[in-house]
């Protein structure tokens, strides 16, 4: 399947997930506004997979292929076995160890530098401890991937990932009162 195929196909993923799926199943909008706070609908996080789904397929409809480029499909080997599953592996790896750094390290700051003793549990809502696995397992995850594709580390990666730790941060958690960064909503 052709690159261009793929984006033919989600681009009109995207049309019916944001025009049929979302409108005939979702009741509630993007954003709610309840008791004159902003709150967060039910069809969001379909939306966001939608547009992310058209976006990817934008691209994919407006990438150009090398026009000196000699090899044909049929002569590109795919390479598969124990390279394709090492591969896998460490990718299960680092999206574990990111889970893990989300999970643990708001906890365990808590027990070591808060002055009195307490539970995460009372302050997960509060700054700066609901924020730090966030940052600390988002950090961990883009890096680590750009790391794995680049086979390199560089400060630049830090700061890209730090800039879009805070960018979520700043979409998801800074305009919704209600909204717990994740793993907040399950500690």
């Amino acid at each position: 399947m052709t690159h261009h195929r793929l984006g033919l196909i989600s681009v009109a993923l995207f049309a019916i997930i944001l025009f049929v799926w979302i409108p005939l199943d979702v009741e509630t909008g993007i954003i709610e506004k309840v008791r004159r706070q902003k709150e967060l609908g039910d069809a969001f996080a379909p939306f966001v997979a939608a547009l992310i789904i058209g976006l990817g397929g934008l691209l994919l409809l407006f990438e150009k292929m090398p026009t000196d480029s000699r090899q044909t499909s049929s002569d590109v080997q795919s390479t598969s076995g124990k390279a394709d599953l090492t591969h896998a592996g460490v990718i299960l790896c680092l999206l574990t160890i990111g889970l893990l750094l989300m999970r643990y390290v708001g906890p365990l700051a808590v027990a070591l530098f808060h002055d009195t003793p307490t539970e995460y549990r009372l302050l997960r809502d509060t700054a700066p401890w609901k924020y730090l696995g966030f940052v600390a397992g988002g950090l961990w995850l883009i890096v680590s991937f750009i790391v794995l594709i680049e086979r390199r580390l560089r400060m630049k990666h830090l700061l890209i990932a730090f800039c879009v730790v805070l960018l979520l941060i700043a979409l998801y958690d800074l305009p919704f009162d209600t909204l717990l960064l994740p793993p907040n909503g399950d500690v």
